[in-house]
């Protein structure tokens, strides 16, 4: 389990394409500290598992499933990843209870700079905006933040210098694709009032 708090923005060193899969290299000083074979490294959202470690660098494959769901699939050597280890079992839950299991892409719209902080407007795929609340929590490339604004196709959110110093959405341009988590416990309430709502028609 994540929170959603990005502690390195990393960079991509070499891509390996295999037959059904793709195998990334990447650098990350902070995470890699004390890695070992097996552990979980969210990238830009997506928890893999480290395959090797040696220095600040790491390996993971990527599944096709992974590559088709994420945005795992555009990175190329060069591009920079935010990169988050697994929450601590009694650690500070900095932002939200992030599975780093992505939901889906959207796409960056539009950025709108001001003088403190930038508004990004971002696409919203159908199937996911009943999830989507204003003031709610989503997961962006695994960055945790709170929704501004809740469209029926998008959604807005605010990012403060720090986000945007310190993680991939500094650097996203309109047209570049995102991935999505959205709060679990929303989907956990609709399985559970759907089921009961099932539960109570057939009991008439």
């Amino acid at each position: 389990m994540f929170t959603g708090i990005v502690e390195e923005l990393g960079e991509v060193t070499a891509v390996e394409i295999l037959d059904d899969a793709s195998r990334f290299r990447l650098r990350g000083p902070v995470v890699t500290q004390g890695a070992q074979h097996g552990d979980s490294i969210a990238v830009n959202g997506v928890c893999l598992t480290v395959v090797e470690h040696e220095g600040d660098e790491f390996t993971a494959d990527v599944m096709a499933e992974t590559l088709d769901r994420s945005s795992l699939g555009a990175l190329t050597v060069g591009s920079r990843v935010n990169l988050e280890r697994p929450m601590a079992v009694g650690e500070r839950l900095g932002g939200h209870i992030v599975q780093g299991h992505v939901d889906g892409t959207g796409t960056v719209i539009e950025r709108k700079p001001s003088e403190n902080w930038e508004i990004v407007k971002i696409s919203l795929p159908a199937d996911l905006s009943r999830y989507v609340v204003e003031k709610g929590s989503i997961t962006v490339d695994g960055i945790s933040l709170t929704v501004v604004d809740a469209g029926p196709d998008y959604f807005t959110v605010s990012l403060i210098p720090t986000t945007l110093d310190l993680t991939t959405l500094g650097l996203k341009q309109p047209g570049d694709p995102v991935n999505l988590e959205v709060d679990v416990i929303a989907k956990y309430v609709e399985r559970l009032l759907g089921d009961r709502a099932t539960a109570g028609g057939a009991g008439k």
